[in-house]
């Protein structure tokens, strides 16, 4: 079906004055100082907080910040959380920081955290999948990366001086992944739009470049304490692919440039959070975030 976007023309790819029209379109909805900052300094005293970088639109306003563990031990492996790859996903983000406020320390004797709890900040102020230039972050982690966001990830965690054990990115699938995102994408990309349907419920993405299985039940039945599991449909597929076990599907996470492929990490997971269901609200979304987490540090806690 084609999809009239009000920007562009139809089965053309956008120009660069229709990426400036629609970058104009868009207007600060949210603080990420009052929710993301904040928040970030006020954990100082138990994790050592660094800056890897700033955004070009604004550095002042939208500096890069990472949580690392402040007892930080060379022996323990290294688990990456990272939240808000896209900005609009919010529980990515508030889940991010309330592990790190609330639950991380139950963990501190097995593992070094490294948390970066919004990798957009731009997109988290504006609710937007994309950055300033309307690219995704999340199919921009490969080198020369054309979105900074994703490029001083990159950085960040190649300077890390050690290797990635796990990686949590902490995502949502929304309403307007129909309703805004994929009508936008389609038109920027001058390809007709195609409908599809949004899952009711929390899933993962395994990677299917070096699946476990048994890594992502781990997380389902955690999460499933806290909230409700994405049923298949009637395709035995969710978004598209099909499902390995229940509320998991997978992807060619490095192939498809996605952020959670982005270490190498052997234990790798998308979490995928729907708050638009009428079952939940923002705190159960969060929470459930956090369940995902602890679900995969008790699985990975029994492989050491």
């Amino acid at each position: 079906m084609t999809h009239f976007y009000p920007i562009g023309t139809a089965n053309t790819p956008w120009t660069a004055a229709n990426k400036t029209q629609w970058f104009e379109s868009q207007s600060i909805k949210r603080s990420y100082l009052k929710e993301v900052l904040e928040p970030i300094n006020q954990l100082s005293d138990i994790y050592t907080v660094e800056q890897y970088g700033a955004l070009p639109i604004d550095a002042v306003r939208y500096p890069l910040m990472v949580l690392k563990s402040k007892n930080w031990i060379n022996d323990l492996p290294t688990i990456l959380i990272t939240g808000g790859v896209h900005g609009y996903e919010t529980s990515g983000v508030q889940g991010a920081l309330l592990f790190a406020k609330q639950s991380a320390q139950h963990y501190e004797s097995l593992f070094n955290f490294v948390i970066v709890p919004c990798v957009s900040p731009w997109g988290y102020e504006v609710v937007n999948r994309w950055n300033p230039n309307a690219i995704d972050p999340n199919r921009s982690f490969y080198t020369d990366s054309p979105s900074e966001e994703s490029a001083y990830l990159m950085d960040m965690v190649a300077a890390l001086s050690t290797e990635v054990y796990g990686h949590f990115d902490l995502h949502e699938t929304t309403d307007s992944d129909e309703t805004e995102f994929r009508p936008a994408l389609a038109a920027r990309d001058g390809k007709e739009y195609e409908a599809g349907m949004i899952p009711d419920g929390f899933y993962t993405v395994d990677n299917s470049e070096a699946p476990c299985d048994a890594l992502q039940k781990a997380i389902i039945d955690s999460v499933r304490e806290v909230t409700h599991i994405a049923p298949a449909d009637h395709n035995n597929q969710i978004i598209g692919s099909d499902v390995v076990q229940e509320g998991v599907i997978r992807y060619p996470l490095k192939a498809l440039s996605l952020c959670a492929g982005l270490s190498g990490a052997r234990f790798c997971t998308t979490t995928e959070v729907y708050p638009d269901s009428p079952k939940v609200d923002s705190n159960n979304c969060n929470l459930a975030q956090v369940a995902a987490i602890e679900g995969a540090l008790k699985y990975l806690s029994k492989q050491m």
